[in-house]
């Protein structure tokens, strides 16, 4: 998986660009066939200091995107991270699902034949 981090208007320190890549590494548990990861970090209001992530994931066949805010980068990626969870195993389930109804079809066709 190929994991860019891009910030805009500043620059991130080491240890942020450290821990976004073990949390979006921790993605790899839920879906294998991640091909590429976008990280973007901006400043939504620079006088509240509103933080932003975007993160953009690509998959065969499929791209998630999702956007969160808060007063931290940390709570942010933290936070797009579970919502990217939730939709790896949302897609990871209808492959799956697909997958037995195929294979069930197959079955059934096998036993008419005979």
């Amino acid at each position: 998986m190929n994991i860019r981090i891009t910030s805009r208007k500043f620059k991130a320190k080491d240890s942020l660009k450290d821990f976004i890549k073990d949390e979006v590494k921790s993605l790899e548990r839920y879906f294998d066939e991640i091909l590429d990861c976008n990280v973007i970090l901006s400043f939504t209001h620079m006088k509240d200091s509103i933080k932003t992530a975007e993160i953009i994931v690509k998959l065969p066949g499929h791209t998630i995107s999702v956007e969160v805010s808060t007063d931290e980068f940390e709570k942010s990626v933290s936070q797009a991270v579970e919502k990217i969870q939730k939709q790896l195993i949302k897609i990871k389930t209808k492959r799956v699902d697909k997958k037995k109804v195929a294979s069930k079809r197959l079955k059934v066709k096998e036993i008419n034949e005979d």
